[in-house]
């Protein structure tokens, strides 16, 4: 299962370059505290960036598990200009926020 034992974890440079690292901080929150142990995990999952009245709130999906979801909301301030979707992969341990264009 993906996601399970963590070796180290990084954000790429488009990743950084986006979005500040609260928000970056939150995909990891996300994992640690919403996911694990709760959904079986794939190599690669979905977070989506919504704007909730002015604040950020997360959507994670899976590709393979489209009937599963989850939004989360926080108390960031949520900026239009964001790109909308990151991915979260884990290749044995080694996890990485990136986006699309960086798969």
């Amino acid at each position: 299962m993906a996601f399970t034992n963590t070796i180290a974890r990084y954000a790429s440079f488009g990743t950084i370059q986006s979005i500040p690292g609260e928000v970056i901080d939150s995909f990891w929150y996300i994992i640690d505290n919403n996911l694990k142990g709760v959904f079986i995990l794939e190599n690669t999952i979905n977070f989506e960036l919504m704007n909730n009245h002015g604040a950020l709130s997360v959507r994670f999906s899976q590709d393979d598990d489209p009937n599963t979801s989850m939004v989360i909301d926080f108390n960031y301030e949520f900026d239009n200009d964001w790109p909308r979707l990151f991915h979260a992969v884990d290749n044995m341990g080694r996890e990485t926020i990136m986006t699309p264009m960086e798969m």
